[in-house]
């Protein structure tokens, strides 16, 4: 199973959502907590290409952007293909 490693802030309910979804899929997931502290926040702007929303997501080093992106991919049928790779 591809590693997901999702940036989060405290008190969002799109990074909740999107937690919760990917550990009901039982996603390798590693969660960091960029909300205060500036060096992962930087790297997670760096690392999306300008993405500063929370959260943002990532299925190996593949960025899928943020909550509603990951959603469309589930909807779409082909989440549970990007996990498993």
């Amino acid at each position: 199973m591809a590693k997901v490693t999702i940036y989060t802030r405290p008190l969002c309910g799109y990074c909740s959502r999107a937690v919760s979804l990917l550990k009901k899929k039982g996603a390798d997931l590693e969660e960091i907590n960029a909300g205060f502290d500036a060096n992962k926040r930087a790297e997670m702007v760096k690392r999306s290409n300008g993405g500063r929303t929370f959260p943002q997501i990532f299925i190996g080093d593949e960025h899928i952007g943020g909550c509603d992106e990951m959603m469309r991919l589930e909807r779409a049928g082909q989440l549970d293909a990007m996990l498993s790779a």
